[in-house]
């Protein structure tokens, strides 16, 4: 079986009892879950699924899902995680592009249902409650029963495990290859520089179809450790209750997740003690916002990380003892992975000049799926990964992030990376979130705009804004357009989508 599985298999031997998954009233020690999960792949065999068929996956973060992904792997079978919140127009490409066998959904997804109804060669359906009308559906309860034992084999550290989807419905789905051996690489380098441990548990909110999401999943289960999940996002007084409730050792958030708890929850009322580490990725976190979070809470250790659904999940980390003198840093790279800032013309950058990130490591995906043009666009012959991700190292090989390549702001003869001006307004007292976008200019081709949303009864002058600015930055940098926000659009992992920012600030200055 995959190296995932076995772990899960070897701790429901040596600490059967131990708590492995929380979710709500229902608690699933390490025997019950390797059960389970047994018991799933030896249904996806009875329904014919073996080493290398596609089975996808749209759920929401529930036990069933985590059952549904190491069963799959079980059969050496490819586990194919679809956003549970999208719809039809996007499951059907997905669907249709992975060739996937079989769909596991919610009761009543009606979205998944019309996708798999459009396919000219439906996949099987697996319902975890309701029953479906004749396609060939059946329900999860009423999985047909079979031999454990012939579920379990070996799987080849180079099979596939994962198709994972980062595109939308325009043009050809993108779906990210990512092997048995992606994936323990990537786990054991994040184990080890957080310190994971059988005691550990952690509260996730974070959507096990993301690559963040499935690492805080797949780290916490390979070290033996308790999963908490928590599906009240939309009340954050409720994901730090749950924290204090079930003494939770760790947490994970993007950007946005801290910014809400921080300016929505009065943390010192909560008994957070049990926190013990902190980690965020999904985007830059400024480093006023890391103080802020620090300053909260001050006994957990924050890991602030980098990464990309094409490196597994993980690529860098700033040790939390450097926060102070590596401000606004990502880190160096995590164990087993070569980072290089590299210029235009392919030769690695000098300390402090920005260019383009590459990366090279076991975690690094196989390619696109189906795609040979899109994996060559990215993957060089040296076999390093381009990230479309701009920074500079410093003299000490610490990788400062400047943002997206596409991100960058092309106003006059300058070119402005949205995260120095994001950071600057950030250090304002009063600003919940902010994101800076380029929008169209007649004289300069493009100018800066600042989207800010306010924390509650805060000072919300645009002249303090652009006077902040205007000490903090270079003239070219200030935003020349200030708009409030109530809220920024996000996707399901909550990072903001900046590209629908963009499109609705350029609609706006038109």
């Amino acid at each position: 079986m995959s190296w995932l599985a076995d772990r899960l298999a070897g701790h429901a031997r040596s600490a059967p009892g131990r708590h492995a998954v929380v979710e709500g009233p229902r608690r699933f020690d390490y025997a019950r879950l390797d059960v389970e999960v047994d018991a799933f792949a030896a249904a996806l065999r009875a329904l014919g699924i073996g080493a290398g068929d596609r089975v996808a996956l749209v759920l929401p973060n529930t036990i069933e899902a985590i059952v549904a992904t190491y069963g799959t792997w079980r059969t050496g079978a490819v586990v194919v995680p679809l956003n549970a919140q999208a719809k039809a127009r996007d499951f059907e490409p997905w669907l249709r592009h992975s060739g996937a066998r079989v769909v596991v959904h919610e009761a009543g997804h009606r979205e998944a249902r019309l996708a798999v109804d459009a396919l000219e060669s439906p996949p099987r359906v697996i319902a975890l409650a309701d029953a479906p009308p004749d396609t060939g559906g059946m329900r999860w309860i009423d999985l047909p029963a079979g031999d454990a034992g012939l579920s379990a084999g070996t799987v080849p550290d180079d099979a596939l495990a994962a198709i994972v989807y980062t595109s939308g419905t325009t043009g050809q789905p993108k779906g990210v290859m990512l092997s048995h051996a992606n994936f323990a690489a990537n786990v054991q380098s994040i184990i080890a520089y957080l310190g994971l441990g059988a005691d550990d548990s952690t509260v996730t909110i974070l959507p096990f179809y993301y690559s963040y999401g499935a690492s805080v999943l797949h780290t916490h289960l390979a070290a033996g450790a308790r999963l908490v999940i928590e599906t009240n996002l939309v009340f954050p007084h409720l994901m730090v209750e749950t924290i204090a409730r079930e003494r939770a050792s760790g947490f994970s958030g993007v950007p946005s997740t801290y910014a809400l708890l921080l300016n929505r929850v009065r943390l010192g009322e909560y008994d957070l003690s049990s926190l013990r580490y902190l980690t965020q990725a999904g985007g830059a976190m400024a480093p006023a916002l890391a103080a802020r979070l620090r300053e909260a809470l001050p006994g957990a250790r924050l890991f602030v990380m980098y990464g990309q659904t094409e490196a597994t999940a993980r690529l860098a980390w700033l040790p939390p003892g450097r926060l102070d003198d590596k401000a606004g840093a990502v880190g160096v790279a995590i164990p087993g992975v070569e980072l290089e800032v590299r210029d235009e013309s392919g030769t690695r950058a000098a300390p402090g000049v920005i260019g383009e990130v590459h990366a090279c490591g076991a975690n690094i995906m196989q390619g696109y799926w189906r795609d040979a043009e899109a994996t060559a666009g990215v993957i060089g012959a040296d076999g390093w990964l381009r990230t479309g991700d701009m920074g500079h190292v410093d003299a000490d090989g610490f990788l400062f992030l400047a943002g997206r390549r596409s991100d960058m702001i092309k106003t006059g003869a300058h070119r402005v990376h949205p995260k120095d001006i994001e950071e600057a307004i950030a250090e304002l007292d009063g600003i919940a979130e902010v994101a800076v976008v380029g929008i169209d200019d007649e004289l300069l081709g493009q100018v800066v705009k600042a989207i800010v949303v306010f924390a509650d009864g805060a000072d919300t002058s645009v002249d303090r804004i652009k006077a902040h600015c205007r000490e903090r930055l270079a003239t070219y940098k200030i935003p020349k357009f200030i708009e409030a926000a109530a809220e920024l659009p996000k996707t399901a992992s909550g990072k903001i989508r900046r590209s629908a920012l963009a499109g609705r600030a350029q609609g706006e200055a038109t």
